[in-house]
């Protein structure tokens, strides 16, 4: 799946674009356009998938939907948004959105109603624990249930079939008119897994390579991680792991954590790809996290060399500062123009740059298994291997440099980051490791050898229409007579006739549009 070898960038695009704080209404202000500005800038990064935040019409923060169908007009309109995802599906980058699916605003279109008609509204039970026994304490005649005590976010009733209904509808409308890639589901911790195991259902049967990533902050990630629900969910224990061994000058915090989670032998979440990152939307900038800015190259190491899915928060590749104040989330969440970074920690930029163009020219480096070879508190040595392919991370936070050495089996290695040979005598290499720096080390150097690769545009799933003609891979030839919808998980089906005895036959789209090898499973005729 394209989602296991990805590097993300994630935009909170209300602040990314300078949005006013609250939706007066109006007409639509096409300021997430700026965007477009920035596609170079994504593909020098080898970025594959843009993550936008909330992007539907809300109130305030995009946390509290009013309208899941409609852009927020503070950041333009739909037919801006459709050919912003065409342009980057052509520049061969992928569209995640922000799904917040748990609790919606107070404007809510079913919420109102039962503001304006009480009991009598339909939509009654469309609410989490909605009742007329008292008062809300935004001053409803009626009492709802908030989301963490939030009364401006009304949880939903998501064991109500019309609520998980309407939802499912919504994502279809943006999978088939926009060709999203994949969903962040927000505060997935409270979101009935039936519901997951259904919306899994019905964007896999739509694409099979969707990408359905959840944000879960404690617990067991296998809980929603799995063959049933999620594909990923955010990897909060390695967040706080990345930055706080730098600080705490103790590669066993982290070293820790990725061997719980990803060993080869017992790793509790060896089978996910989660979802890493040292930033985001909701906490500190990792610069404002650090003790010492000289930690942030060798964080964003690790973060593109550990198991998982990198990710990078937009603007932290400049090393920009931004800190919660006083329960204010709007210095994490700046308006950035490209060409104008404050304080733009150029230097970083390129280190990032550089770990992409590595993560891309060596598969060990995105699905490798992670075997630590040497540790000490402030030093760390650890290989990524995959099939015939090993490749060796050094990380070194002190002061002073380092010397390290270590067996291998290739008898030539260089420092990739570097561009620099390293010393291979008798099975044993022998490297110097810089203070406050990294270094990846390589058999075969093809990123500074070879010229980039550019990405290729983004194949959207083809689409089905009653009429059409097939040729089935081991013969014979089907015409489409219907598009159903399963009654219960609402997966779209197939309906087709053999042309040659007329028998009528039903298949999960995500079986009809998927191949066999490299064979098309049912390959589209001419007319």
């Amino acid at each position: 799946m394209w989602y296991e070898n990805a590097i993300i960038y994630h935009i909170y695009p209300l602040g990314f674009c300078g949005a006013p704080r609250f939706n007066e209404g109006g007409e639509p202000v096409k300021r997430l356009e700026k965007v477009l500005d920035w596609i170079e800038h994504f593909k020098e990064m080898n970025v594959d998938a843009i993550y936008f935040s909330p992007i539907f019409e809300s109130v305030e923060h995009g946390y509290d939907t009013t309208d899941y169908k409609m852009i927020d007009r503070r950041l333009g309109d739909n037919a801006m948004f459709k050919n912003i995802c065409e342009t980057l599906h052509e520049n061969g980058i992928r569209v995640i959105l922000d799904g917040v699916f748990n609790h919606v605003g107070r404007k809510f279109w079913a919420f109102t109603d039962i503001q304006e008609k009480g009991q009598n509204s339909p939509y009654c039970s469309w609410f989490q624990n909605l009742n007329f026994g008292g008062h809300s304490p935004c001053g409803d005649p009626f009492w709802y249930e908030g989301w963490n005590g939030h009364y401006n976010l009304v949880k939903l009733n998501l064991q109500n079939p019309d609520v998980c209904n309407y939802l499912l509808d919504a994502v279809g409308y943006w999978m088939d008119e926009f060709k999203i890639d994949g969903i962040r589901f927000d505060a997935a911790d409270c979101i009935d897994f039936n519901f997951f195991k259904r919306i899994r259902t019905f964007c896999k049967s739509k694409n099979p390579e969707f990408w359905l990533m959840g944000e879960i902050i404690h617990g067991d990630y296998n809980r929603w991680a799995n063959p049933e629900m999620l594909d990923s969910v955010t990897n909060y224990e390695c967040y706080k792991g990345i930055y706080s061994s730098h600080n705490d000058k103790n590669y066993y915090e982290i070293d820790y954590s990725i061997n719980r989670q990803s060993s080869a032998n017992g790793g509790i979440y060896r089978n996910i790809k989660l979802y890493n990152f040292v930033d985001n939307h909701d906490v500190n900038r990792l610069a404002s996290n650090l003790n010492n800015p000289n930690y942030l190259s060798t964080c964003y190491t690790l973060l593109y060399a550990m198991p998982g899915i990198p990710s990078i928060y937009y603007g932290s590749e400049y090393g920009i500062q931004g800190a919660k104040q006083g329960g204010d989330d709007s210095p994490m969440r700046p308006c950035l123009n490209l060409n104008d970074i404050p304080n733009a920690n150029t230097g970083l930029y390129q280190h990032i740059v550089k770990l992409g163009r590595i993560y891309r020219a060596y598969p060990a480096m995105r699905t490798g298994s992670y075997n630590r070879y040497h540790i000490t508190n402030r030093q760390l040595l650890f290989a990524k291997e995959l099939d015939n392919q090993t490749i060796y991370v050094a990380l070194n936070l002190d002061d002073n440099a380092y010397d390290m050495q270590f067996g291998t089996h290739y008898s030539a290695l260089v420092d990739v980051l570097g561009g620099q040979p390293v010393r291979v005598e008798n099975g044993n290499a022998y490297i110097h490791v810089e203070p406050h720096s990294s270094m990846i080390i390589v058999h075969d150097d093809i990123v500074n050898n070879q010229p980039e690769m550019k990405p290729e545009p983004i194949a959207v799933p083809r689409e089905i229409q009653v009429g059409q003609r097939y040729e089935y891979f081991e013969g014979g030839i089907y015409t489409v007579t219907a598009i159903a919808t399963h009654s219960e998980t609402l997966e779209e089906l197939i309906i087709y006739k053999n042309d040659s005895d007329g028998t009528i036959w039903a298949r999960p789209k995500s079986m009809f549009i998927d191949t066999v090898g490299q064979t098309e499973r049912f390959k589209l005729l001419e007319n």
